[in-house]
Parts: C-alpha cells; sequence; structure tokens
C-alpha cells in the first residue's frame, strides 16, 4: 500500500501542475500566442510527441513541477522577444497579464471545487486534539506552570488572535519570537469556576526537541479524550485488561488527578507517590503524598533501628533498607504520624512539598492524624503499612457513556468535553475510597480495581512486547552512533526513562470529531494561513528549512491516502491553493513576476530587451534551484527522522 499511495500522491501533484500549466496553454492560444511545448515535470523527456496543431507535449524524468514553453520567451538570433511574432513578449502586456494569471487561477478553481466536495460528503473524520482549546499537559518547569496554568485550562488567544488549535501550537514552535502573548482561563472543574488570564513569555527550547530547535511556551499537549478499545496493539495480560475496564470507557481520574491527555496520563503513572486515606479529629480526607526511597531520607539511629524491626516484621528482610521506600514521616504504631522527616537534598524535599495548585488532594500530613488506607486496600498496622507503601498501584475511574463514542461537531466539541465532567458523581467515589462503605459507581463513573503499572519489560512475554523492546533497542544502536558525547548522553538519559516508564499496556484513542466549515471558510482558513506563514517567511521569524518542497508535499499527500481518500482531497485542494499563492508572488521567474513586468510595460510603453530580463530572470533562477535542494534536503531529514 505504501508504493501505491506514493504512486497516487505523485501522480496527484502532477494532475495540480497540469491544470496549471494547462490554464496557461489554453489562454495562451485564445489570444494567439504560439505555443511550443507543453511538460508536466522538468529534465529529459520520457515520452514525448508532437500533435496536429504543432505543439509538442512532453512527460519528464522529474514529475516535480512543469511549464507551457510559448514562443518568443527569450531573445532568437537578433530579433529582441517582443519583435518576435506570436511570442509572449510580441503580445500586448493585458494578453500576457491574461495567459500569466489564468494558471494560478485554476489551482484557485481546483481548491475551491475540492473543498466543495469535501462539504458536500459531510466534511472530514479528525481527532478531538486538533481543534480543543482546552491544554492537556504543560512542562512543570516552564514558567506558564509557575504562574498556574494546568491542564484543562483553555487558551483563547494567541499573539492577540483567536485560538484555533493545535495547529497554532506547531506554528508558534517553529517561529523565532522574543515574546508571545497568551490568554484565556483557568478552569477549576470540581468547583466548576472560571478565571481569566492573561501572560506575555518568552518562548524557550523545547526540550524534547533539541535537534529541530523548536521553541515552547511550555504547552506540551492540547488535551484529548483518552478512550479505551480492544485491539491487537494492547499487550496480552495488561494491567487495565484485568480491572473491570470495558470497550468505550474513557479514563477520566487517576491517582487523584482529572486525566486531559497522554502525555499527562504518562507522567501520573511515573510518579512516586500514592494515595492515601487519614482520619483526623474523627473525619476522613484523602491526600496525595511521595512515595520517599528511604535512602533519601534524614533518619536517626531510632529511626533507623524501627524502619529495620518493620522490614523484618512485614516479611522484607530479603531486600535492603536503602532500596526500600517510605512516606516521610515519623509514623508510630496505630499508623500515627509523629512528625514530617526531612530529605537529605533540600530541594527535593522542596519538590516533594510543593504546593499543587488546584489539587483537591494536597493536604500535608499532621501530628496526630491516622493513616487507614493506601492506595485504596485498608492498613491495620505499621507492618501493612510498610509492605503497601512498597507497591505501586494505581486508582481508576473511568467514564462509561457510550455518546462519547460518537461523533460531534468540531463546533461543538470543547462544549461537550466541559460538559462530561459531574463533579458530584466523582466526589462520592473518591471520598468512600479506603473507606469500609466503598462505591464503585455513581452516574456514569465507575471506579475500576486497582492497577498496578509496569515497564515494557515487566510484561508478560508476546510478539506485542517483542516489538516495543527491539524498536528500544533499535533506538540505542542509532543514539550510540551519534558523534556528540553531550547530545548522545541526553538521548540516552530520555531513553532510559522511557525503558523505566511504567505503563498500562493499552490502546487509548482519542474521540473523534467531524470537521466540515463551508467551502468559502476553510479556502479563507487555508489562505490566510498561507499569507501569515509567507509573511512570517519574510519578516524572519518563521526559518526555510520548515518549509516543505516536492518530496515533503508528496510525502504529505502519500500519508493523507493512508488516512481515506477525504483527506487526500482536502491535501489536493490545500496544496493547489498553496501553488496559486506562491506563483502570484512578484518575482520574475513566477508567473506574478510576469504580471508585473507587463505592468511596468503598460506604465513605461517600452517593452524589456532580453539583456535586461536575462538580468533579472537569471539570479532568480540560480536561487530557485539552490532553494529547491535546501527543502528537500530538509523534507528528506524530517522523514528519516522518524524511524530512528
Amino acid at each position: 500500500m505504501f508504493i501505491l499511495y506514493a504512486l497516487l500522491a505523485i501522480l496527484g501533484l502532477g494532475f495540480l501542475v497540469f491544470i496549471h500549466e494547462l490554464g496557461h496553454y489554453i489562454v495562451a492560444r485564445r489570444v494567439g500566442m504560439r505555443v511550443e511545448a507543453f511538460a508536466i515535470g522538468f529534465g529529459k523527456p520520457l515520452i514525448q510527441w508532437t500533435g496536429k496543431d504543432g505543439v509538442e507535449w512532453r512527460i519528464c524524468i522529474l514529475p516535480f513541477g512543469g511549464y507551457v514553453k510559448i514562443a518568443g520567451m527569450q531573445k532568437e538570433g537578433k530579433k529582441e522577444p517582443h519583435e518576435i511574432k506570436g511570442g509572449f513578449f510580441g503580445s500586448s502586456p493585458w494578453s500576457r497579464i491574461k495567459v500569466a494569471f489564468m494558471g494560478p487561477f485554476v489551482n484557485f478553481i481546483f481548491a475551491f471545487l475540492a473543498f466543495t466536495t469535501l462539504w458536500f460528503l459531510g466534511g472530514r473524520e479528525k481527532p478531538f486534539t486538533e481543534f480543543t482549546k482546552r491544554i492537556g499537559w504543560v512542562d512543570q518547569n516552564s514558567p506558564l506552570y509557575a504562574k498556574g496554568i494546568r491542564p484543562g485550562d483553555e487558551i483563547l488567544c494567541l499573539n492577540h488572535r483567536p485560538f484555533r488549535g493545535a495547529k497554532d501550537l506547531l506554528l508558534s514552535s517553529v517561529m523565532n519570537q522574543s515574546s508571545t502573548e497568551i490568554r484565556g482561563q483557568k478552569i477549576d472543574y470540581l468547583d466548576q469556576e472560571k478565571s481569566d488570564f492573561e501572560y506575555t513569555l518568552t518562548p524557550y527550547q523545547d526540550p524534547r526537541h533539541l535537534e529541530q530547535n523548536l521553541q515552547t511556551l511550555g504547552i506540551f499537549s492540547p488535551a484529548s479524550y483518552l478512550i479505551y478499545e480492544q485491539t491487537g496493539i494492547n499487550i496480552p495480560g495488561a494491567p487495565l485488561e484485568k480491572s473491570g475496564i470495558q470497550p468505550k470507557d474513557r479514563l477520566f481520574w487517576i491517582d487523584g488527578e482529572l486525566v486531559f491527555s497522554l502525555p499527562q496520563l504518562k507522567a501520573i503513572l511515573a510518579e512516586k507517590s500514592t494515595f492515601l486515606t487519614v482520619e483526623r479529629q474523627g473525619a476522613i480526607f484523602h491526600a496525595k503524598m511521595p512515595r520517599v526511597p528511604i535512602a533519601e531520607l534524614q533518619l536517626d539511629q531510632m529511626d533507623l533501628d524501627a524502619l529495620t524491626d518493620l522490614r523484618y516484621n512485614a516479611g522484607l528482610r530479603g531486600k535492603a533498607l536503602d532500596h526500600l521506600s517510605y512516606l516521610p514521616y515519623r509514623i508510630r504504631e496505630g499508623n500515627v504520624i509523629e512528625k514530617q522527616l526531612h530529605f537529605l537534598d533540600q530541594e527535593e524535599e522542596k519538590r516533594a512539598f510543593v504546593h499543587c495548585t488546584r489539587c483537591p488532594f494536597f493536604a500535608p500530613l499532621l501530628p496526630g492524624d491516622r493513616i487507614l488506607a493506601i492506595d485504596g486496600a485498608p492498613v491495620a498496622n505499621l507492618e501493612q503499612l510498610f509492605q503497601e507503601i512498597q507497591k505501586k498501584r494505581s486508582l481508576v475511574i473511568v467514564q462509561r457513556d457510550a455518546s462519547q463514542s460518537k461523533e460531534i461537531s468540531w463546533e461543538k466539541a470543547d462544549e461537550a468535553f466541559d460538559q462530561a465532567f459531574r463533579p458530584e458523581d466523582l466526589q462520592i467515589i473518591t471520598a468512600s475510597i479506603g473507606t469500609p462503605e466503598l462505591v464503585t459507581s455513581s452516574g456514569n463513573l465507575h471506579l475500576l480495581d486497582p492497577i498496578v503499572p509496569r515497564t515494557i519489560a515487566g510484561f508478560p512475554d508476546s510478539p506485542q512486547k517483542e516489538a516495543l523492546l527491539q524498536r528500544l533497542e533499535q533506538k540505542k544502536a542509532d543514539i550510540l552512533q551519534i558523534e556528540s558525547p553531550e547530545k548522545q548522553s541526553r538521548y540516552l538519559e530520555m531513553l532510559k526513562v522511557e525503558e523505566n516508564q511504567p505503563y498500562l499496556g493499552a490502546y487509548l484513542r482519542d474521540r473523534f470529531v467531524r470537521y466540515n466549515p463551508s467551502p468559502s471558510a476553510l479556502f479563507q482558513d487555508v489562505f490566510v494561513e498561507t499569507g501569515e506563514t509567507l509573511g512570517s517567511l519574510f519578516s524572519g521569524s518563521l526559518s526555510p528549512k520548515w518549509l516543505s518542497g516536492p518530496v515533503g508535499i508528496i510525502h504529505v499527500v502519500q500519508t493523507s491516502w493512508g488516512l481515506g481518500a477525504k483527506e487526500a482531497l482536502f491535501w489536493m485542494g490545500l496544496i493547489s491553493l498553496n501553488l496559486a499563492i506562491l506563483n502570484l508572488l512578484p518575482i520574475p521567474v513566477l508567473d506574478g513576476g510576469h504580471i508585473l513586468l507587463s505592468l511596468v510595460e503598460m506604465v513605461t510603453k517600452k517593452p524589456l530587451k532580453a539583456k535586461t530580463m536575462e538580468w533579472l530572470v537569471v539570479p532568480f533562477v540560480v536561487l530557485f534551484i539552490g532553494f529547491f535542494f535546501f527543502v528537500t534536503y530538509h523534507d528528506l531529514a524530517r522523514i528519516f527522522s522518524r524511524f530512528f
């Protein structure tokens, strides 16, 4: 299928070039110009023939572009181009303008027809994450996070322009901007309250993309649904399969936090924390506490002796004390808190007890508090408490609502996303965790059986596990080929994090929305985006390395065919519109350049000489050839980087 889609992509690009040049050809013949050749592609002709009208038709070896050769485009003998009868420059300036404009005009028409066809077909099925204004994950080391922005918050404007979704974040990441204005709302889903925010921030190097030099404000992901599906991708024996989850359940809450994206879910699973049920003066509450390696705590001899005895009595005598974990508190019999313990690393202690903004379970323990349960498991004494702390279990609440698997208009997607949160049902379930009166269901929310996440190496043997391990090994081999010791060390560190990342072992998909704006709205949207991109390119805020050349365009269309014919049709329309706009730029080698020169001649009443045209055109031809190789190199680099 890969070869078929690649072939379809090449044919699609060839078709766009064909209709563009056909527009030139038809009008040139109508205004009396003598057409000598019509070519699809450049270079040596693979197939050529001469028609009855004397036009030589060619299909060339390089299918990237094409041309219509009209007589009188250059000097013939001693005759200047404007002296050649039936030639391009021998015709009136108005005739030349019509010929030059018709190519882009045909591409405009095709783009509008493509978008109209999409509209009649009901639009495209797209993931919710592409259009939502909700934030899915924030870099915890970013200034934005320090200002209190959290997953679930809403972006309304970026740089004084209405925020349109993930594509605006992508565009922002490749811009070289000294500052970015972001405006939106902080949303407390449990209290159902919103508050406005507006910040001006300096973008910084995205730590996930060191090679590409991408910028970020700290928003690492838009929000998404996490809907469980039973597929062959799931690892057999995965923890989530045995939890009581059902197909189409949506992961809603895990370990004390509402879940807004897959990156956030991975971060929560990687946390060394525990969810406590605590009694304070007869009242029950819940707290999320760090699970700390004992080796990182400041302990006096009394604490060490007590923990050594606990290890023995809890049946963990075969494990070294430094390899076990504990809560950062001195706890006496009856699981009663006596006092807080300090860390060897004071910075680590600060991070462990940092105030959790808008976290309902941030509640430092106080002397006299009694721990009743750890991760939902009751603990009657210190030995049980010590045993349970060594385990990592996740508490997961899912939303069992069949309507979330149905398509919805992209215009109503955020509204539906917000309405899915029912604080009262969540409160009923979470308040009962670790108590004798456990409530496992309320409304459409259901508490699953506790889950033990695993690293890839910890899953049962299966073809899926083997494929994942091979991918990690290949990544390591590729990293070891990097010559820079600094980069190699950085990537090995990132690989180690990936190897130690706990997983649920199941496929979680986003919700699909129906994206179907009117043809004129879609046309305008693409037109404006193209104009903004060109403006950023000429202003220097966008590097040309992010532009796609013929190889990149073919790759995009080839990929879109894999997503369906309607997705491919959209990209054909988008590329056609981009082709029209680019060709109208007032550059001598482009159609816009011919229009500009014709307008100049209409004003001056003097035709251009061959030498003048050569002086104008040749430098731009050289620049275009250089630009072609430049974008092709970066296209290939982006494509092959996905395999490493």
